[in-house]
């Protein structure tokens, strides 16, 4: 029995530069993203320009030249580093003789691949049928001209993708009414669960950061959740949630692992994953995680505070963890963010400092509470065992008329244990 390799896709990648972009930065993630759906790029035209061509993207000499390297390098499709419209879509797919997609489809085309659970897979399908939505002209230029390895799914197929070419405008609407109904539910179920986890009072960490930066890996050492974690953009996608201990103390946190974030984050798909990454509205802290090791992390950064701003997700307190310090040659003091209220080199690989932020998580945790001095009677145990289930306990002792507490409370116990205030 003979196994033959699976036959890779041929992208072209196509760029314009303006506003002073460096292109080739976004061409190297494009180019990333293209390798994690399963592609390889085989070559790269940048066209310096004030803006977009409205009808081709890039000027119609330049499409030329595009046309001529597709000839030359046998490929398959090309991709544009921006969102192009149905009508620029249409005219390269024409022009061209390939697949035409952009960063969007490639990012969507990813996401289908790895959704697992079921939130997550209809948020997915949601995004891709809303741009289906709005390219139906253009995809269905580009998705007739497949041929060979794209003829069988390729980059841009996934998860709905197959049908674009049957569902008209009416079905697909039928359809995106009913995803939105199924995420309504789940958003419901999932502020039940939420407001259950608040009465309890268990802290929250959210962690966030760029794509790749480590976020899985993290949490693998933080809690050994078991979570997939691999050198490579949106390895994981699916929302996980794990208790942890702190140590001196005990007092428990869940940590929230979210979905990364990317540049040009297609704006259908933050839409369609508002749901899951509003937890980190509810959290407590953010754990926010940098790869300390990447030439852009200042500009990884910039995009994780900005999508988080557009959530409404700022304005509570950060911890960044500059992680990957195994695979950096300078000094770890030069690693600043001044959104944060405390900053920490990491390596989740090798355990460095883990110990060390993991306290300096629970100091921030502490920074949020108040601190009271409590004596519960005996016949309240139920509390006494929430206060060291929920909050950091300094000092405890068996009183003859009940358990002397010191501890940093939740608002939750504040309420509870008012009346035993000492």
């Amino acid at each position: 029995m003979y196994e033959t390799a699976k036959i890779k896709e041929k992208f072209v990648l196509i760029a314009v530069e303006k506003d002073g972009v460096d292109s080739e930065i976004n061409l190297d993630e494009l180019s990333l993203l293209v390798d994690t759906a399963g592609a390889e790029e085989v070559g790269r035209i940048i066209q310096k320009r004030d803006g977009v061509h409205p009808g081709h993207y890039l000027g119609k000499g330049k499409v030329e030249e595009v046309k001529a390297m597709v000839e030359a390098v046998g490929a398959d499709a090309v991709v544009a580093d921006d969102e192009l419209t149905a009508s620029q879509q249409k005219n390269l797919a024409k022009q061209l003789d390939v697949k035409v997609l952009d960063r969007t489809m490639v990012i969507l085309d990813i996401f289908a691949g790895r959704a697992q659970t079921a939130e997550g897979k209809a948020q997915v399908e949601l995004a891709q049928l809303k741009y289906s939505l709005s390219h139906l002209t253009g995809l269905g230029i580009s998705l007739s001209r497949q041929a060979g390895a794209a003829a069988h799914g390729g980059v841009g197929n996934r998860g709905p993708g197959e049908k674009k070419l049957e569902l008209d405008r009416r079905h697909i609407r039928s359809r995106i009414d009913q995803l939105n109904k199924e995420l309504k539910e789940l958003r419901e179920n999932r502020a039940l669960l939420r407001k259950k986890r608040e009465k309890q009072g268990i802290p929250v960490v959210a962690l966030v950061g760029y794509t790749n930066a480590g976020k899985s890996t993290l949490l693998n050492a933080l809690t050994g959740a078991g979570v997939l974690a691999e050198d490579k953009l949106f390895a994981t996608l699916d929302t996980t949630t794990r208790r942890l201990e702190l140590p001196d103390g005990g007092m428990e946190l869940l940590l929230t692992d979210t979905v990364g974030f990317i540049n040009k984050l297609p704006h259908n798909l933050i839409q369609a994953f508002r749901a899951t990454l509003e937890e980190t509205r509810f959290a407590d802290i953010l754990l926010h995680v940098v790869d300390a090791s990447s030439p852009q992390k200042e500009a990884q950064m910039e995009t994780v505070y900005e999508t988080l701003k557009g959530l409404d997700c700022l304005g509570k307190p950060i911890v960044t963890a500059f992680n990957k310090i195994d695979a950096i040659d300078f000094a770890v003091e030069t690693l600043v963010d001044t959104a944060a209220v405390h900053v920490m080199p990491i390596s989740a690989v090798q355990g460095t400092n883990i110990a060390e932020l993991l306290q300096t998580v629970g100091e921030v945790v502490d920074s949020t509470r108040s601190k009271m001095t409590v004596l519960v009677p005996y016949s309240h145990g139920g509390l006494v065992s929430q206060i060291h289930a929920t909050c950091k306990v300094f000092n405890v002792e068996s009183r003859e008329d009940g358990t002397y507490m010191e501890i940093s409370a939740t608002d939750e116990i504040l309420l509870k244990a008012k009346e035993f205030l000492v």
